[in-house]
């Protein structure tokens, strides 16, 4: 690529070599995700990769898509960029999971303002580090300079996944029945959702977000707020292999109310005992500072429960127990009961 330069491009802001060098810098960061399955080098015109369908009898595809939002914001803030690729992974393959799938792959786009080759390259390690966590080979991506749409400092970051799962193991909701047990994953913290919210309460354009707060444990506001989303793909594929799991909720945007029902069907309802759940300190604080109502809360923010799961009652300390071994304090936040309400929390 040293023959390809465009002084005339160059001059309207966008450097083709800064591309070149941003591809170089990311390779080794994407090759601790390529496993045998990635079939082709990065830089090509497509992702390839092949598909195994050792124990599979009826594949179905399961993709995902989505971004980090205005958390982004905080990432310019304190000028740290590793992180947020984490974010958008899992914003994609925790939903993959939801449906029963094993994330494949992903695919990122980065565009910017202006191609700072080694911030792209940070930006990539994070991404990279998502699809460690996640089992997932990035295979491909795209970074797009758009000098005067973006300004010179910020970016937008996005990314898209694709799973499989075999069409007999899709998770199935239609045998969810009274008395089964909600089971709670910790979230790492705010995870990517309501940060529209979360900026306007901290004033985080404006006021100190750098220095330590003593109900954070001593760390700062930006800090805490960067805490990258949790990835549940590989404790979830081991609870898939044990036992039958009835319905899975990645509590995003719209907190509990929009999120648990989406796995809940018509007639029954799922009662979450409130003084159950492990509410995090930066939740108590944005509450507090916001002065926002505790039903808003749980209407927005994910509360410190990164993902619900439903299993009968008598597989319940089994699930327990499956994802402890796996890393994950889950432990019982409520049940399914008979009604029509989708949840209730008191």
């Amino acid at each position: 690529m040293s023959q390809s330069r465009s002084d005339s491009y160059a001059a309207a802001g966008v450097d083709i070599t800064a591309g070149y060098k941003a591809v170089e810098l990311m390779k080794k960061h994407i090759a601790r995700t390529v496993a045998d399955n990635a079939a082709n080098d990065i830089g090509g015109f497509g992702g390839l990769f092949e598909l195994d369908m050792t124990g599979i009898t009826r594949p179905v595809l399961v993709s995902g898509t989505d971004g980090v939002g205005t958390k982004l914001k905080l990432a310019f803030i304190m000028d740290k960029h590793d992180t947020v690729g984490i974010d958008c992974v899992a914003m994609c393959v925790n939903d993959i999971i939801c449906c029963g799938a094993k994330p494949l792959f992903f695919l990122d786009y980065i565009a910017c303002g202006k191609n700072v080759p080694e911030r792209i390259a940070e930006i990539v390690s994070g991404v990279a580090e998502g699809c460690v966590q996640s089992g997932a080979a990035l295979i491909g991506g795209e970074t797009a300079e758009m000098p005067g749409f973006y300004p010179e400092d910020e970016y937008d970051l996005a990314g898209f996944s694709v799973g499989v799962a075999d069409r007999s193991k899709i998770l199935d909701n239609s045998k969810m029945k009274e008395g089964d047990v909600i089971i709670a994953l910790p979230s790492s913290g705010v995870h990517s959702n309501g940060f529209s919210l979360v900026r306007k309460v901290f004033d985080v354009e404006n006021a100190d977000i750098k220095t330590p707060v003593a109900e954070l444990g001593g760390k700062s506001v930006g800090e805490t707020l960067l805490t990258p989303t949790k990835i549940y793909v590989k404790p979830m594929l081991a609870l898939f292999d044990k036992i039958t799991v009835k319905g899975v909720s990645h509590i995003t945007g719209g907190g509990f109310y929009e999120n648990i029902p989406r796995s809940i069907p018509d007639g029954l309802c799922a009662k979450i005992n409130k003084s159950a759940v492990r509410v995090l300190p930066i939740f108590d604080l944005i509450a507090k500072t916001g002065n926002i109502p505790e039903r808003d809360m749980f209407n927005t923010f994910n509360m410190g429960v990164g993902m619900s799961v439903v299993v009968a009652k008598e597989d319940a300390e089994t699930a327990l127990a499956i994802l402890h071994e796996n890393g994950e304090d889950a432990y019982i936040i409520g049940e399914i009961m008979n009604g029509s309400d989708k949840i209730v929390i008191e």
